[in-house]
C-alpha cells in the first residue's frame, strides 16, 4: 500500500480520511499543520509537522499528498500549498469515498475529493483540486473548474459549467444548461436558473447576484 501526506487539518481532514481509511486505498503516515497542533490527532491520524515539513517527508521517500484544507469561496492557501508541494516532486491522487457512484466517461483531474454519497453521470469533467461534498449531483456534460467546491446537497443538471474557484452552497440547485463564473460564492439553498458572472456573490430563490445597493 503506498503511503500518503495529508496537508491542512479541520472538519474536512476528518471526510477525507474517512474516505481514505474506507477504502484502504493509502497508509496514512501523518498530517501536517500549525504548530500549535502538532501532537494532536484527526480522526486517529497524527499531527506530525508543519506546512514547512514538506521537503523532509519527500525526502524520507513520500511520494503521494492531498490537501486536506477545506475551502469556502476562498482557495488561495489551497492554490499555495499545493504548488509548493507539486514543486517538490509530490502527486496528487483522486480521493474518491467507496459509496459514490462515479460514471466510467468521466474525467477527474488530480488532487480532487469525491465524497459520500455523490453521483458523477457521463461525460462530465472535473478539474484539479476540486471538493465534491457528500450527496452532491453532477449531472451529464457538466464542467467544474479547479479548485471549485460543490458543498453537500448540491445538484448540477446538465451541461452545467462551473469557473474556476467557486464555491456552490449546501442544497443549492442549478437548472440545466446554465454557466457560473469563477470566484463566485452561491449561496446556500439557492435555485440557479439564470446564469451567474466571475467575481460575484450570488443566492436566493431564484438566484440573483448580490449588489451593493
Amino acid at each position: 500500500m503506498e503511503k500518503i501526506l495529508l496537508i491542512g487539518g479541520g472538519g474536512h481532514c476528518e471526510s477525507v480520511i474517512d474516505s481514505i481509511m474506507g477504502n484502504s486505498s493509502f497508509e496514512i503516515i501523518g498530517v501536517l499543520d500549525t504548530p500549535e497542533k502538532v501532537g494532536e490527532t484527526i480522526s486517529g491520524i497524527p499531527v506530525i509537522g508543519v506546512d514547512e515539513d514538506l521537503q523532509k517527508w519527500h525526502n524520507k521517500g513520500i511520494q503521494n499528498a492531498f490537501i486536506t484544507l477545506g475551502s469556502i469561496g476562498h482557495t488561495q492557501l489551497r492554490q499555495k500549498l499545493f504548488q509548493q508541494a507539486k514543486e517538490l516532486g509530490f502527486s496528487f491522487p483522486v480521493i474518491k469515498d467507496k459509496t459514490a457512484i462515479i460514471s466510467n466517461r468521466t474525467t477527474i483531474n488530480e488532487g480532487t475529493f469525491i465524497g459520500k454519497g455523490v453521483i458523477v453521470n457521463a461525460s462530465v469533467e472535473i478539474g484539479k483540486l476540486a471538493i465534491i461534498n457528500s450527496g452532491a449531483i453532477v449531472e451529464h456534460g457538466s464542467t467544474i473548474g479547479d479548485y471549485c467546491h460543490l458543498a453537500p446537497g448540491s445538484t448540477l443538471s446538465g451541461n452545467v459549467n462551473i469557473g474556476k474557484s467557486t464555491h456552490i452552497g449546501t442544497n443549492t440547485t442549478i437548472i440545466q444548461g446554465i454557466e457560473i463564473g469563477k470566484e463566485t460564492i452561491i449561496g446556500a439553498g439557492s435555485v440557479v436558473i439564470r446564469n451567474i458572472g466571475s467575481f460575484k456573490i450570488a443566492y436566493g430563490n431564484p438566484c440573483k447576484e448580490a449588489t451593493n445597493e
